[in-house]
């Protein structure tokens, strides 16, 4: 019986090779296209998935009350995680994590590694695996180290290097340490990636600030114990607030800050470490959102939907063509059963042909994907039991449902009605008309999501950020030489250079330069009975000029002289609220007031999501400077960045010139809007493609039919152009419902999207209109390729055909 299905199943498909081949190259499509957006979905989903505790441990962040509202944070002063340990039940394990750079040197080799900064129990609450050495005994003496295997063989050319020494650069001199454990090299799904990890007791600022409770700079990882809830601990931790933090409550009251609902000016809070990857402090809130990895999931669904949409309505559309068959088969006794199995058993061929080409596809094109979208997916997350259950499950399913329906429809046929050959087709018609809707909102909703992002996107990367990002070019001075000294002499290597207009340096970079690294500083203090906080750079006094940036009042650092000196920005000048701002002086290095000697006009130092904050420049050169800004002249801006290169190599020979200029600095934090610009841009184009395979095979479908119609008409003086109105009309006005569906849905989503940004563009209706034209013309274009050949055709040709 099975073998007389598939026979008849096979005969009927390969009778109809167009449709069969339109519906298998549309599916196989769809199944190659969301098999690589779940290989990206469920990457980003994974993150720290691989840590057996990892539903103990958390992230250790802050809660404050401040004149502006709450204000949240995860950077910790060095006393407190000891603290906290000892002081609060509840806690199993845990960690302080300083993520900086390190220059590591063995013999003749300098590298520049990423080293984490952790406490002895690291390697026993995450799991990175060890290929050297014991788990229980990494990290247990200070002047121990774990390298990577990759930094291992970076450094020593092997991986057995237990108790080979090597030498660190810290605070300007190099300290010896001991190898003590080999990890392997760190998946790329996890937020602590590093290439060499090292006791906290030995990062350069824990000397200075081992007692001190204002420095805050690192994060704090706790595992709770078995029977202590997030609840429990957050409630026990209101003491130790009041012990450690009851100066800085008594001066946020007399600002006339308010406590929160609870009554409370400071809060201690726990957030999963399975959830960090995903969250955002803004507004005082930690707010998690795996919206991304859903959204490339939920456009995978949608292709599948609309190549599944396509079959439906092929497959309804063929059906006035098989009447008499099914007629004939119910006239030699053949049950309902039998036929629902046959048509079941002719989509379930094509799904499983479809399916198969997609995985080849997926396959094929995998290298691609990762490369264009920038993604580390690993088709190892689809090579489980599990995935693929539940793919054969859902492609079972998905053929149940969608080739089930056309098969029980023509199933339930009587014989008589069969026999005539004629359907009710105003059930059927609503059916794929419904169906045609919800694909051509699905394709429209994706072409305005598309024009938004984009628009957002060049928002950003056009706004003037207050500052020169087009001719600074900035990069790491990750070499052996004291900062300051390397500063200078870098000066004095290009000094003469006409292209090199000014030479700088801060403790911090603009964007995300080449390094990747990003940090940032935030001081607060009291003054006046009010708590100031305000961001916080050290600098050189040539930071203003090399930058552009605008003194509005004031003036810049002269020099040395001014090294107890400070600039603000407006927004730091506003919170402090003088009238005569530059008669006015701020403990910023302690008991030491610093004379305000100018007001520099507000800039963007930070990503567009986020407002203006307050900034303080500082000058001092107890801080070490950390990147060096280097100003060129338009002209020959190439070569200017060769003699920068060159300089700094003959400088430092043994370190990387990592320069990028600013503008590349600030594009490269785009990286996540990119992404989902490129992604949802192909998925609009992939579900137009899909859509319009689906309208074009309608449309030969209906021409087919109609063509007995379209010659009469043509005989009686109908034009060219009445033909193609009266056969597009009805697929152009189902186009159009589905805009006006889709739009108000568009603009929702699209709007929660925008108000992520501080800085953003107006949802226009342009947007809209201008999706709907497009889809509309697309969908004219589709058909009319066929309507207007059918209306261009020999009337007598068309009757005799019929």
């Amino acid at each position: 019986m099975i073998k007389n299905y598939l026979k008849i199943g096979f005969r009927n498909l390969w009778k109809d090779k167009t449709f069969t081949t339109i519906n298998v190259i549309g599916l196989a499509i769809a199944f190659g296209v969301a098999i690589l957006l779940a290989t990206a979905s469920f990457y980003e989903l994974s993150y720290e998935s691989f840590h057996e505790n990892r539903d103990k441990i958390y992230g250790v962040y802050n809660v404050q009350q401040t004149e502006e509202g709450p204000e949240a944070g995860t950077s910790q002063p060095t006393p407190f995680a000891e603290a906290l340990k000892s002081e609060v039940p509840g806690i199993a394990r845990s960690t302080r994590v300083l993520e900086r750079v390190a220059l590591v040197i063995n013999g003749e080799k300098e590298l520049v590694l990423d080293a984490n900064w952790v406490d002895k129990d690291f390697f026993s609450m995450f799991d990175f695996p060890l290929i050297e050495g014991g788990k229980g005994n990494a990290l247990q003496n200070i002047g121990e180290v774990v390298l990577t295997r990759e930094a291992a063989h970076k450094l020593f050319g092997r991986t057995d290097v237990i108790g080979q020494t090597i030498n660190v650069l810290i605070n300007g001199k190099q300290e010896p340490f001991t190898v003590g454990a080999v990890a392997e090299d760190l998946p790329t799904n996890t937020e602590m990636g590093f290439e060499i990890a090292l006791r906290f007791e030995s990062n350069p600022e824990y000397l200075d600030t081992k007692e001190s409770w204002n420095a805050q700079y690192h994060s704090v990882y706790v595992e709770l114990q078995d029977n202590i809830s997030v609840e429990q601990f957050e409630g026990a931790t209101r003491s130790f607030i009041d012990l450690h933090y009851q100066e800085v409550i008594e001066t946020a009251k007399n600002s006339g800050v308010l406590p929160n609902n609870e009554g409370l000016y400071r809060e201690i809070r726990l957030l999963p470490l399975k959830d960090i990857h995903f969250t955002s402090f803004k507004n005082g809130f930690a707010e998690e959102s795996r919206s991304v990895p859903y959204l490339i999931l939920a456009v995978a669904l949608l292709i599948l939907f609309i190549a599944c949409v396509n079959f439906v309505n092929m497959s309804l559309a063929k059906s006035s063509q098989r009447l008499k068959e099914i007629g004939m088969r119910k006239t030699l006794g053949a049950k309902r059963k039998h036929l629902f199995f046959q048509f079941w058993g002719e989509s379930l061929i094509i799904f499983i042909a479809s399916a198969s080409m997609g995985i080849l596809l997926s396959l094929l094109l995998f290298d691609d994907f990762k490369t264009v979208f920038s993604t580390q997916a690993s088709m190892d997350a689809l090579m489980t039991p599990l995935f693929w259950g539940l793919f054969f499950t859902t492609v079972l399913l998905v053929t149940f449902i969608v080739g089930g329906y056309p098969a029980l429809l023509l199933s339930k046929l009587g014989t008589i009605q069969s026999l005539k050959g004629k359907l009710d087709s105003n059930g059927k018609n609503r059916v794929r008309d419904m169906l045609m809707v919800i694909q051509f909102g699905i394709a429209i909703l994706l072409i305005t999501g598309t024009l938004v992002l984009r628009g957002q996107i060049e928002f950003m990367g056009n706004k003037d950020l207050g500052y020169d990002k087009m001719h600074v070019l900035s990069f790491p001075l990750n070499g052996k030489k004291e900062s300051y000294a390397l500063l200078q002499l870098l000066k004095d290597e290009l000094r003469g250079n006409p292209d090199i207009l000014e030479v700088s340096g801060a403790d911090n970079n603009l964007g995300r330069g080449k390094d990747g690294s990003r940090s940032s500083s935030v001081i607060g203090f009291d003054y006046k009975g009010k708590i100031i906080r305000t961001n916080f750079l050290v600098v050189d006094s040539d930071y203003v000029p090399t930058l552009g940036l605008e003194m509005v009042l004031g003036r810049n650092f002269n020099g040395i002289g001014d090294s107890l000196g400070i600039l603000i920005n407006e927004k730091m000048a506003e919170q402090l609220g003088e009238e005569d701002i530059l008669s006015s002086a701020l403990p910023i290095g302690g008991d030491e007031m610093n004379p305000i000697l100018g007001v520099i006009k507000d800039y963007h130092f930070q990503d567009l999501d986020k407002a203006i904050e307050p900034i303080t420049f500082y000058m001092t050169k107890d801080l070490p400077l950390t990147y060096a800004y280097v100003k060129v002249a338009p002209k020959n801006i190439t070569n200017s960045f060769e003699a920068v290169e060159n300089a700094y190599k003959k400088l430092e020979p043994n370190a990387d010139f990592l320069g990028s200029f600013l503008d590349e600095n600030v594009d490269r934090t785009f990286r996540r809007e990119k992404s989902m610009a490129l992604l949802i841009t192909s998925g609009a184009l992939i579900a137009i493609i899909l859509s319009c395979i689906g309208l074009f095979a309608m449309s030969m479908l209906v021409v087919t039919q109609r063509t007995k119609e379209i010659g009469i008409r043509k005989v009686i003086g109908a034009s060219v152009l009445n033909i193609t109105f009266i056969l597009t009309k009805d697929f152009l006005k189902l186009v159009l419902f589905a805009f006006l569906i889709a739009s108000p849905i568009a603009w929702w989503f699209l709007k929660q999207w925008l108000e992520n940004y501080e800085y953003r563009i107006e949802l226009s209706w342009v947007f809209f209109v201008v999706s709907g034209i497009l889809a509309v013309a697309i969908a004219f274009l589709t058909i009319g390729t066929r309507t207007i050949g059918a209306a261009l055709a020999n009337p007598v040709k068309s009757l005799r055909d019929e």
